[in-house]
C-alpha cells in the first residue's frame, strides 16, 4: 500500500475490526506519539479513533489493561515482560510489544542537599554512601521498570549495590518533585519532562541520563495484551502504522518537534511548562552544575524506524536484570519468550506499508557503561556476569512495591 492513500486499508479486508480504541498513556515527553497519533489525523487515516486515557501510575495502568478497560498504552519494557513472567503480584498474562515507542531521555536526578554536600559526581556518590551512616533512599517509578533496571545498573556500575547499599521506593514520575522536595527521597530516575522540572526549580541537578547507561536504549513501548493483538490483528496493524506516521512526522523537523512540545505541554497531557519539555525534546541539555551540551543520543521517538523495531534482544536485557536482581529466581527460555512478546512480524507488516525500513536482523549489539556487550547471544551467562547482583536472594523481596 503506497503510504499516500492510508485509506485504501480502511475500505477493505484489511479495515480495523475495532475502530475505536482506549490508549493508555502517562504524563511524560515519550508519550508523544500516541498523542499526536491520536490528535493530528494519524490515526484517522488508517481508519482509528484513539481515546487517549491518561493515568496516574504505571500500576494503575497495568491493571487498566490486564482488566480490558485499556486496549493499549505506552508502556514500560519492563512492566509487559514483568506480566508474561508472573512477576509482581499479578498472575503471568501473554503479552505483546506491538512496537518501540522511543529510545533514550530518561535521567537520575540527585536532591539540592546532596549537591550543597558536594556530592555532585558519582565518586563522590560513592563516598557518601559507603562512608555514611544513614542510608539513601532514590525513587524509581515501577518496580520491574525501565527506570528500577537504569538506576540499578548505573548504582552497580559505580560500585553501589542498589538493594543493599541504599533504598529504594517507587514513586509515580508526577510526584517525583514533590517527594523530593518534601525530602523523602535522595534522588530518583524518571522519564521528562520531570528531571529537567527538578533543575528549573533548582530542586537538585542530573547526574546521569539513561542515555550515558546505555546509548540508544530501548525504553517505552506500544504495549497490549496477546489476547488483543490476536483478536484484532487488523487493528493492531492500523495501530502501529498510524503510531509509526506520527513518530516520523514529529522527528522530520525541528519546527515539528517544538510543535509537539507545546501539544504536549497541555493541561490534558504533560500539564507541565513548555520550558520543561522542548529543550530535552530537542536534544539540548544542562545538568544544574553549570554544564551545557547538545546530546547526541536524546530523546528519539523515530530515528527512521531504528527507534521502533522491537528487536528480540531488546526484550530479552530486561529479563536478564530481572534475573541479576532476584525478581526470577531462575533462567526463563530468554529467547523464546521474546519470541512470544515481541510482534516483529506485525511490526515489520506495518512498517512497510508506511514506508520506514526495518533492519533485517532481529538482534542488536550494544555496549553500556561498565563495558559489557550485550547481544543476545548468552543471555543466562550475561545474567550471571556481573560482580555487584541479588542472584542469590529471595525474588519475593522484590517483587512489590
Amino acid at each position: 500500500m503506497p503510504s499516500t492513500n492510508p485509506l485504501a486499508w480502511v475500505h477493505g479486508s484489511d479495515a480495523p475490526e475495532k475502530p475505536l480504541l482506549e490508549l493508555g498513556f502517562m504524563a511524560l515527553t515519550d508519550c508523544a506519539p500516541l498523542v499526536v497519533a491520536a490528535t493530528q489525523g494519524f490515526a484517522q487515516a488508517y481508519g482509528l479513533s484513539l481515546n487517549l486515557r491518561r493515568q496516574s501510575s504505571w500500576a494503575g495502568l497495568r491493571d487498566k489493561l490486564l482488566n480490558g478497560e485499556l486496549d493499549a498504552a505506552h508502556s514500560l519494557y519492563g512492566l509487559i515482560y514483568a506480566l508474561q513472567l508472573g512477576i509482581g503480584g499479578s498472575s503471568a498474562t501473554d503479552m505483546a510489544v506491538l512496537m518501540g515507542l522511543n529510545q533514550n531521555g530518561q535521567a537520575i536526578n540527585l536532591s539540592a542537599a546532596l549537591q550543597h554536600q558536594g556530592v555532585t559526581s558519582p565518586e563522590a556518590l560513592q563516598r557518601f554512601v559507603h562512608q555514611s551512616r544513614t542510608k539513601l533512599t532514590f525513587a524509581q517509578t515501577f518496580p520491574s521498570g525501565t527506570h528500577a533496571m537504569w538506576l540499578y545498573y548505573w548504582l552497580a556500575s559505580q560500585g553501589i549495590h542498589p538493594l543493599h547499599d541504599v533504598d529504594s521506593v517507587v514513586v509515580p514520575p508526577v510526584q517525583m518533585l514533590a517527594h523530593l522536595r518534601a525530602g523523602r527521597i535522595d534522588g530518583f530516575c524518571v522519564g521528562e519532562p520531570w528531571s529537567a522540572s527538578a533543575l528549573e526549580q533548582r530542586q537538585g541537578f542530573t547526574l546521569a541520563t539513561s542515555q550515558s547507561i546505555w546509548p540508544d536504549h530501548p525504553e517505552k513501548v506500544l504495549g497490549c495484551t496477546r489476547a488483543f493483538a490476536e483478536q484484532y490483528p487488523n487493528t493492531a496493524r492500523a495501530l502501529v502504522m498510524a503510531v509509526l506516521a506520527a513518530s516520523r512526522f514529529i522527528e522530520q523537523s525541528t519546527e515539528n518537534r517544538r510543535s509537539t512540545a507545546q501539544l504536549l505541554s497541555a493541561a490534558a497531557y504533560l500539564n507541565a511548562p513548555l520550558s520543561n519539555i522542548e529543550p530535552r525534546l530537542l536534544g539540548q541539555y544542562q545538568d544544574g552544575l553549570g554544564n551545557q551540551w547538545q546530546d547526541p543520543c536524546a530523546l528519539r521517538l523515530h530515528d527512521a524506524g531504528r527507534a521502533n523495531l522491537p528487536y528480540l534482544s531488546d526484550g530479552m536485557w530486561f529479563m536478564t536484570q530481572f534475573r541479576r536482581w532476584g525478581l526470577l529466581r531462575d533462567d526463563p527460555d530468554y529467547l523464546a519468550v521474546a519470541r512470544q512478546v515481541q510482534q516483529l512480524a506485525l511490526y515489520r507488516d506495518a512498517a512497510t506499508a508506511v514506508g520506514v525500513a526495518c533492519a533485517a536482523t532481529d538482534m542488536r549489539s550494544s555496549q553500556l557503561i561498565d563495558g559489557s556487550r550485550w547481544d543476545g547471544s548468552d543471555p543466562c551467562g550475561y545474567a550471571r556476569s556481573f560482580p555487584l547482583h541479588a542472584l542469590a536472594e529471595t525474588p519475593a523481596a522484590f517483587a512489590h512495591p
